[in-house]
């Protein structure tokens, strides 16, 4: 798997230097001509969404000085590219990028769900059956009410804007209908206020590692990250607030609770002193609440934003959704912010989505009035499964370690060498599909020696899962192997 910056086809060019860099991070294969090597580099980069469609590649001269390679080896890497249909050249313009038909980058690949492999690339649990019907049967009665109207709803609709608002408040941050949006998931919510406050070329502080699609929906709008740590100790707020201070990122994406993908929780003190950081800097805090109710060990985190100082809680962006807590097959997410704020993001959203279907709100209401009950439900099975998955690898795998997390949905492994992307391949030839570390990584190359496993799936299973890796490990590792029809995206 390639790992590293999107280029975006916004930037028209791509430059030697990143192209370099990128094929730098990706797996080599060794005994094959080099322009061989080079055109496959570039294909990988291509499939895994890590370049993007009609750009322009770098003159060859140019990349031939960058790789460090004779000007001919790029240029038969080129020819290749065209002739396998990932590349054309236009007179006067230089090649371009193309994908050959049938072909589509992994990255938005479908997954089959009867393919006899064990998937665990989704952190995300199913729905609670009996809730879910309830939630079905109560929005068909409601939605009569609305079948009347035209049924456009950029805000969302009202019942469930004031539903999300009174959680928040019950939760300790006091919130009106008016400073809640209803998005597709937590993922339009990111995506919206990532294209309203920033500008290409702005920087947004990220933590490393990171949820990928937000990462991706970083570069996709052309910000460049700025990654601090997250370790097994947690976050440094010193370093936090050096980096705000020297790189001055216009926004700061956090997820405080249960980290994905380490399961860390931002403790109280920390939480002050990013935002006593953020204030000084006038930072954007864009803090990522999805996980916050999956507490195993400890009580549910109160909303970041109550703890806000005066003046600060206008400077605080937060998104969740139902994908975590109940199901994300409804993909119903919000954004809570200042009441001016939500107007402009429900402005920006309707070029492209004027508004979630109604009969999804409606449900999604119902299971939200139910919350309390699925979670009652739900958070000691996730417990129990989160145990014994740690026993299971510590009975079959003893060498890696990991530290049990207080909440969320996976554990992060460290595997003690770097072969986490060659694992994984070896693991979905027996029937697992799992995600390595750097797939997570806001820096190209990193996390290679971890591995991100949910508990989301039954012990068997899991115990199952945790036997096929061990075989996969034991039948030994093939560095230069293909990730073609590997999935490379997450949730």
């Amino acid at each position: 798997m390639v790992n590293g910056p999107v280029v975006h086809s916004a930037d028209r060019t791509l430059g030697s230097r990143q192209l370099a860099g990128l094929l730098s991070a990706a797996p080599h294969t060794d005994g094959r001509p080099g322009y061989r090597a080079l055109a496959d580099g570039v294909r990988k980069l291509l499939l895994d969404g890590r370049i993007a469609l009609h750009i322009r590649l770098p003159a060859e001269r140019e990349l031939a000085s960058a790789l460090g390679i004779s000007r001919a080896t790029v240029t038969a890497a080129y020819d290749l590219l065209r002739e396998s249909g990932f590349a054309r050249s236009r007179r006067g313009a230089g090649t371009w990028t193309e994908l050959p038909e049938g072909h589509r980058p992994t990255n938005v690949a479908s997954f089959p769900v009867d393919d006899g492999v064990i998937d665990l690339a989704f952190a995300a649990p199913g729905a609670p059956e009996v809730e879910l019907a309830e939630a079905v049967a109560a929005a068909g009665t409601m939605l009569a009410r609305h079948a009347s109207t035209p049924g456009y709803h950029p805000y969302g609709i009202p019942e469930l804007r004031a539903t999300v608002a009174e959680r928040f408040t019950r939760r300790g941050l006091p919130t009106l209908p008016d400073q809640i949006l209803i998005t597709a998931g937590a993922q339009q919510a990111l995506s919206l206020t990532l294209g309203l406050l920033g500008r290409p070329g702005d920087r947004v502080l990220v933590e490393n590692p990171s949820y990928p699609n937000a990462l991706d929906a970083i570069r996709r709008a052309g910000l460049r990250t700025t990654p601090v740590p997250v370790t097994e100790m947690g976050w440094d707020s010193a370093l936090i607030d050096c980096a705000l201070r020297q790189a001055a990122p216009r926004i700061a994406y956090l997820i405080p609770d249960f980290h994905n993908p380490t399961g860390r929780l931002m403790p109280s003190e920390q939480r002050l002193a990013v935002m006593e950081s953020a204030r000084a800097t006038g930072t954007w805090l864009l803090i990522d609440e999805t996980m916050s109710e999956i507490a195993l060990d400890v009580p549910s985190p109160a909303p970041f934003a109550s703890r806000a100082p005066r003046g600060m809680a206008e400077q605080i962006v937060t998104v969740g959704s139902l994908s975590k807590t109940h199901w994300g097959g409804l993909r119903v997410g919000w954004v809570r912010a200042g009441s001016r704020l939500i107007t402009e993001l429900a402005t920006a959203r309707v070029p492209t989505d004027m508004g979630g279907p109604v009969l999804d709100q409606l449900v999604a209401l119902g299971l939200l009035a139910r919350t309390d009950d699925v979670l009652r439900e739900r958070l000691p099975r996730l417990r129990a499964q989160r145990d014994a998955l740690a026993e299971s690898l510590g009975r079959h795998l003893p060498d890696w370690r990991w530290q049990l997390p207080p909440g969320g949905l996976t554990l992060w492994i460290d595997l003690g060498r770097p072969i986490a992307s060659a694992l994984a391949r070896a693991a979905l030839a027996q029937g697992v599909r799992v995600e390595g570390g750097a797939r997570f990584g806001a820096d190209p190359g990193t996390h290679e020696q971890r591995l991100r496993f949910p508990y989301t799936l039954s012990p068997d299973v899991l115990d199952d899962a945790v036997r096929r890796v061990a075989t996969a490990l034991d039948s030994g590792l093939d560095a230069a192997g293909t990730d073609a029809g590997r999935p490379h995206w997450v949730a």
